[in-house]
Parts: structure tokens; C-alpha cells; sequence
């Protein structure tokens, strides 16, 4: 089986008219979306084909990222606009059970507490039945200053997913700073994210929590020779995790959203294929043609299928097993 464990819902245009109008009337007015059941429909069934064109047999969906406006206010409109994209997420999933897994969106907000997410977190696990969570490290989208993911600002939200047994996507969203797009700015927050992670005691106080670094985990798996000497240096090596810094980063999951094969199999390499979990963002930034082999970037499992050191068993962890593992509420369909 062939499980993409990080992907994005594919919704009606007209969906997103509403947050247009979210914004416009600042969250004021109690309009709903507006799309209908048959567009939804069409959307999600544009999806499948898409997966089962390129053999995909599963997809956990979590909201589109760069729309999620976690730095809009007032607050109000975060809230609405989050909890309308889990309900699109839970539609999808129930109009294709066997296809599709819920990954909550969290409407935590530039200047907020953890805790303000609670209730649609709760919501999205309890009620709607989602198997985990995006969160987005950088609330402010490059406008202010988010504690990073090593602070027990977030201690709150880690007992939490540990209680619900769920794991974190970690993944960026918008960026208004002006000196990098979006993009850009994911790179950026999975490597402070990384990087703050494993210098605190953040996996001393929850071995349990399980978060998984978007985006092949940044720049850390390829810049690892800098934090290995700096956790060996003296008077530098004063991290709270007292171990190699190559077995620290084994503590975390990383997918496979990186497009090349050169950079796969580093990643493979380095974190072991034990940590990584298939994810494409199919249909997203990595959906044009690569003119080397004909088929579209983000067209990954040939790839990592042509990786020559991996086994047939390291094949099966990234493709099935570690995503049954991280997502371990899903009870999707064996194959």
C-alpha cells in the first residue's frame, strides 16, 4: 500500500469566496461556505483520480497551507475559517473512507495561547474523527516573534497530542515579512523547528510526542555536520539532549516532499529510512513537468523506487508501515 501522509485538500473554487468574505467582514456576519454537496464532490473525486494516477492508494488531507491566515485579525477569523477547512477535510474523507485520512488544521493565532486551539482540536479528533494535526510553528507568518517549538509555550499543545495519541505535521503557512515567499519561509520554521526541538527537553519531558518535519526536515538533514560539531565543541555541546546530535534528530519523523532522488537518498541516509514517511503535497508546488524524466516532480514512488541502497523492507517502512506507526488512530484499509 501506498500511503501519502502529507497532502493537502483539493476544495471548490467557491470555497475559498468565503474567505474572501471572512476577511472582508472581519468574521462579523454567519454565512457559511456556500459550495454544494456536488461540488464537493467533484473536487474530491478530482483528487482520486489524480492519486490513482500515479498508484497513491491513500491520503491523510490537511488544509492548504499558505491559506490558512493564522496572522489575520481579529481571531474570530482564523477560527472560522480553520474549522470550515476541517469540515471540508471530514466531507472528503467520509464521500471516500478507504482514501482519504483527516489531518486537522489548528486555528492558533499570531499573539494567542497554545490553549486557544483546543476546542477545534478536540473537535477535529473526537467528533470528526482526524487522525493528527498541521501545525503551523510561526503563528505571526515572518511578522512577529512565535516562541519556537523548544519553549514550554508549547507544553500545553504537546500534553495534548500525546493524550489524543496524534501526531504534528510541522508545517509553515503564509509569509508577510517581505524578504522571503512562502516557500521559502517552510524551509526556514522546519529548521528553527528541528533545531530548537532538540536543544530543549522537550523529548525528555514527552518521549511520546511524535512530530513529523515537512519538507524532508528543512536544511538540518543536509547542514548536519554544523550541529554535530557544535553539540561536540566545548563550552558550545550544552543541549539538554546529551547524545550524538545524529541520534537526537532520530527522535523526530521526516517525509519525502523534497523532488529529488539525490536529496532522498541523503535524507534516507542520514535519518534511516525508519524515520520517513511517503508524503508528495500531490497536487502542490512540486506538480510541474521535470523535464529530465517527463512525469510531474512530485510523481515520487519511481523515485524512491530507484534508490538503489534501500531494501524491499526500508521500501515498505517509508511507503506503509511508518505511517500506520506515526498515525496510529487510522484505521485504514490493509492491502
Amino acid at each position: 500500500m501506498i500511503i501519502d501522509a502529507h497532502a493537502h485538500v483539493l476544495a471548490p473554487e467557491v470555497f475559498y469566496a468565503y474567505r474572501a468574505q471572512l476577511i472582508g467582514h472581519r468574521g462579523y456576519h454567519q454565512d457559511g461556505p456556500g459550495y454544494s454537496d456536488d461540488e464537493l464532490a467533484a473536487a474530491a473525486a478530482a483528487n482520486v483520480r489524480i492519486m490513482d494516477s500515479v498508484g497513491t492508494d491513500v491520503q491523510f488531507l490537511s488544509p492548504r497551507p499558505f491559506q490558512q491566515m493564522h496572522s489575520a485579525k481579529p481571531d474570530l477569523i482564523v477560527h472560522r475559517w480553520l474549522g470550515a477547512n476541517n469540515d471540508v477535510i471530514a466531507k472528503t474523507v467520509a464521500l471516500y473512507p478507504d482514501r482519504f485520512a483527516g489531518v486537522a488544521g489548528l486555528p492558533l493565532c499570531s499573539g494567542a495561547p497554545v490553549e486557544s486551539c483546543f476546542d477545534e482540536l478536540s473537535r477535529a479528533v473526537q467528533d470528526l474523527g482526524f487522525v493528527g494535526v498541521s501545525l503551523n510553528p510561526d503563528p505571526y507568518e515572518g511578522t512577529g516573534s512565535t516562541p519556537t517549538l523548544g519553549d514550554e509555550f508549547w507544553y500545553p499543545l504537546w500534553e495534548k497530542l500525546v493524550e489524543y495519541d496524534v501526531p504534528a505535521l510541522i508545517h509553515s503557512a503564509g509569509c508577510f515579512n517581505g524578504r522571503e515567499i512562502y516557500s521559502d519561509h517552510f524551509i526556514t520554521e522546519e529548521s528553527i523547528a528541528i533545531l530548537s526541538l532538540l536543544r530543549s527537553r522537550t523529548f525528555l519531558d514527552f518521549p511520546d510526542l511524535k512530530l513529523i518535519i515537512g519538507h524532508g526536515g528543512g536544511s538540518v538533514p543536509y547542514q548536519i555536520g554544523r550541529w554535530q560539531a557544535a553539540r561536540q565543541a566545548p563550552g558550545l555541546g550544552n543541549d539538554a539532549l546529551e547524545e550524538r546530535f545524529e541520534v537526537s534528530l532520530r527522535r523526530l519523523w521526516f517525509d519525502t516532499c523534497l523532488y529529488t532522488q539525490a536529496s532522498l537518498a541523503y535524507l534516507f541516509e542520514t535519518v534511516g529510512p525508519d524515520r520517513c514517511l511517503f508524503g508528495t503535497e500531490k497536487p502542490g508546488s512540486g506538480s510541474s513537468i521535470d523535464p529530465n524524466t517527463g512525469r510531474t516532480f512530485d510523481d515520487l514512488r519511481p523515485v524512491i523506487e530507484g534508490i538503489p541502497a534501500l531494501s524491499e523492507k526500508d521500501r515498505s517502512l517509508i511507503f506503509e508501515e511508518n505511517a500506520r506507526q506515526v498515525f496510529s488512530r487510522w484505521r485504514g484499509p490493509a492491502r
